[in-house]
């Protein structure tokens, strides 16, 4: 188990270039299985999940190349099938949750798929009904054993068929996309997640010969084709490492510019953080985000508590109130962070009381905030990050508090962050990993 020992209350300046984003990568590189020929990807992440995904598609015969000017192409002309039944197949997958979006490209081309439950953090409820009704109104026949859980879809042939999902899933949407491109007919689907990683997975679609219309809104319409061939696709800079950013510059009172955010497809994670009093300021298409010894959250209009919540997109994605959560404890006024999406992923906070922050955990959804407006800075100590977001937040409370601070299980935050330790060493940061 890896550690960071973080020697806190240091100020940061400098620029900082955020990574491919992790989300968008699981799901295009899933992708490539649609077709035998080439597909070039840029700006993949070098992460522990994306890593270990990578490494699941290649057993299963896809030839991948890591090209010297940072691409990765991908070859699925020979997919091994049989090793879908392995022992070792299992052991891959089910340590990934990104790996249940191999289903709907083996299913659309091959007739058939299997899969473990997969794992990932453990952040409450995330179940796949959504996935697999999806590929039964295409026409697949759907088995699971609870006893051993393995799921197994078959199909002679997929038909386009309507469908309204029972939930904006974004991996659920992204695997029923990817069983649609090659089905007969029109798939038709409404309730789609429609974050801009969904949309990019379409707009590759699209170049790869896909037709899919209806980009960029909760209903997508989907005409079959026969086969698809390569293409060249370049992966969106990550939201959720450029809000993890902003929210570490207000902790520690740093001057940093990113670079290259892709500031059309942040939705309104800068207003959102503008909210908490957190000034930044676009230049082109970077972040600049000015020094700032003090930040207030507003309130409404009528007077009352600000409410951060996350919300299906074009509203806030959950994965960063982890972040806004922490970044609330130094600010002056009171805040409630109400994340709707997942019941477990608020329990981290004990361990920012145990820092000093006031924080009142209402129910596992909610948490009320009162910022101490730095009049009493966070105190280092011990800890053990419990998944990526929560982890990332920890390692931004242990920047900005005082003394020093260790966070132990930091492989959470390297299977979402590259090199996270080195990025901002350079900024002036002091983390040593042990």
């Amino acid at each position: 188990m890896g550690t960071f020992v973080v020697n806190g209350g240091k100020s940061l300046k400098g620029e900082i270039t955020p990574q491919g984003a992790k989300n968008e990568a699981l799901q295009v590189i899933c992708a490539v299985l649609l077709t035998p020929e080439k597909v070039t990807i840029h700006n993949i992440p070098d992460i522990a999940d994306v890593n270990k995904l990578i490494e699941l598609v290649g057993s299963m015969g896809v030839k991948v190349t890591k090209e010297p000017d940072s691409a990765t192409t991908f070859e699925a002309h020979n997919i091994n099938l049989d090793y879908l039944q392995t022992p070792e197949y299992r052991a891959q997958s089910i340590s990934l949750r990104g790996s249940v979006m191999i289903v709907g490209p083996l299913l659309a081309r091959y007739g058939k798929a299997f899969i473990p439950k997969p794992g990932g953090d453990k952040i409450g409820r995330r179940r796949l009904d959504t996935h697999f009704i999806g590929f039964q109104k295409l026409g697949a026949n759907f088995e699971f054993d609870s006893s051993d859980p393995f799921f197994k879809v078959e199909a002679k042939s997929l038909t386009g068929a309507y469908m309204h999902l029972d939930e904006a899933s974004v991996t659920g949407t992204a695997n029923i996309i990817m069983a649609s491109v090659l089905a007969s007919g029109r798939t038709t689907i409404y309730n789609a997640a429609c974050e801009p990683y969904i949309q990019q997975l379409c707009r590759m679609l699209v170049s790869m010969g896909a037709r899919i219309a209806g980009i960029g809104s909760n209903l997508l319409y989907i005409d079959g084709v026969k086969e698809l061939k390569g293409c060249s696709h370049t992966i969106l800079p990550d939201m959720i490492e450029i809000g993890s950013f902003i929210g570490m510059a207000a902790m520690t009172e740093s001057e940093l510019t990113i670079k290259n955010v892709s500031f059309e497809n942040l939705g309104i994670i800068p207003d959102s953080f503008r909210r908490l009093g957190i000034a930044l300021e676009r230049r082109g298409d970077d972040i600049f985000i000015p020094r700032q010894e003090h930040y207030e959250i507003e309130t409404f209009i009528d007077g009352s508590i600000m409410v951060i919540a996350d919300a299906i997109w074009p509203g806030l994605t959950p994965d960063l109130l982890s972040v806004f959560l922490v970044t609330a404890t130094q600010a002056k006024g009171s805040v409630l962070i109400h994340q709707k999406m997942f019941e477990s992923r608020l329990f981290f906070v004990d361990k920012l009381i145990d820092m000093g922050a006031q924080i009142i955990l209402c129910d596992p959804h909610r948490a009320t905030v009162i910022g101490l407006d730095k009049m009493i800075k966070l105190r280092g100590t011990t800890m053990s990050s419990p998944d990526i977001r929560a982890g990332v937040a920890l390692l931004i409370a242990a920047l900005s508090a005082e003394g020093i601070s260790t966070i132990h299980n930091i492989e959470q935050i390297d299977r979402g962050y590259q090199n996270i330790d080195k990025r901002l060493n350079a900024l002036g940061a002091d983390i040593k990993r042990l």
